[in-house]
């Protein structure tokens, strides 16, 4: 009952009328709160509250699970900086991979320190240490100069673990990072293709689109197909919908892709690397360790489990401390 009305009120909290600021604030009230509970209770309340099922910590089963219990124990410093969308550019290059890299403009402690003037017209502002600030510019004589400053400052403040309880995040130095707008004129727009690999190598791909509102914003429709490491499409919904594949064919230059994937994720039990391929380019994304947070609404349910059974928990990669 309460898992349907949470969701019955995100949906109304997705458009922009009267209840989202309400919504927000409880929302902010709710993350407050959530800092008096430990690790565990955070993760198993949180999950209960966001998908209505149990999580299973004590013998982890499903993708969820697992996810969640590396989340919990996994303390590979490595983590950290990879998860930092600044110094995870360093990580790129030591792994020979910086022609990867998209075009950086510059990097920034406060807000106040971007020099606007000096940025082209069109251009991407985001921080480096959490999730969901990205701003977008396509004009820079329309753009909004001090609500971009705001809100990005607010952003610098934020400590991303203690809404995900995602340890990578929890010591990383807030920055501000500018970088050259990706854009693909193609059917589909640009795509965000996710390499979900399980120590090293890749088995399975997410091919999203429309992810983004045009502000940068997620965008609660965004799409997704999934496929195997061939590129050959899968049967499976993971929690977006799914579209026509013929939006988005086999780029040419896939085996590359995969390669690149593969080397990036080689140091992990599992991650999932991210990129764009536009007009035949392939551009970095980034490299995320705990896919949607651990929450995921996969169909049919089994491929939970064969995800699950990738992610091997007694991995000489992963790093528990005493």
């Amino acid at each position: 009952m309460l898992y349907r009305l949470k969701m019955k009120l995100r949906s109304l909290a997705a458009g922009k009328g009267w209840f989202k600021p309400f919504y927000d604030i409880a929302h902010d009230i709710k993350g407050w709160l959530s800092r008096l509970k430990s690790d565990k209770r955070f993760a198993l309340d949180d999950y209960k509250a966001s998908t209505g099922k149990k999580l299973n910590l004590e013998n982890p089963v499903t993708f969820d699970d697992k996810v969640w219990w590396l989340k919990l124990n996994n303390r590979d410093p490595l983590l950290t900086r990879c998860s930092d969308k600044y110094s995870v550019r360093g990580y790129v290059e030591d792994c020979g991979l910086g022609h990867l890299l998209n075009e950086l403009y510059g990097v920034y402690e406060k807000a106040e320190d971007i020099n606007f003037d000096s940025l082209p017209d069109r251009f991407i502002l985001k921080t480096n240490h959490g999730c969901a600030t990205n701003i977008i510019c396509r004009d820079k004589a329309a753009f909004d100069r001090a609500a971009a400053i705001k809100k990005l400052s607010r952003a610098l403040k934020e400590n991303y673990y203690r809404k995900s309880r995602e340890w990578n995040y929890k010591h990383i130095k807030p920055l501000i990072v500018c970088e050259r707008l990706l854009e693909e004129k193609g059917p589909a727009g640009l795509v965000d293709y996710r390499f979900l690999c399980f120590e090293g190598k890749c088995k399975m791909i997410f091919a999203d689109i429309e992810t983004s509102n045009p502000d940068g914003t997620h965008y609660v429709n965004a799409r997704r197909n999934v496929y195997d490491a061939a590129f050959h499409l899968l049967p499976v919904r993971f929690s977006r919908e799914n579209y026509d594949p013929a939006l988005v064919p086999k780029p040419d230059n896939f085996d590359e892709m995969l390669r690149y994937s593969e080397i990036l994720a080689k140091p992990f039990a599992h991650c999932r690397v991210d990129f764009y391929n536009i007009e035949g380019n392939i551009i970095f994304g980034e490299i995320t360790f705990h896919h949607a947070g651990g929450v995921n609404r996969i169909e049919p349910p089994e491929w939970g489990e064969t995800l699950g059974s990738w992610i091997d928990l007694s991995s000489k990669s992963i790093v528990i401390l005493p």
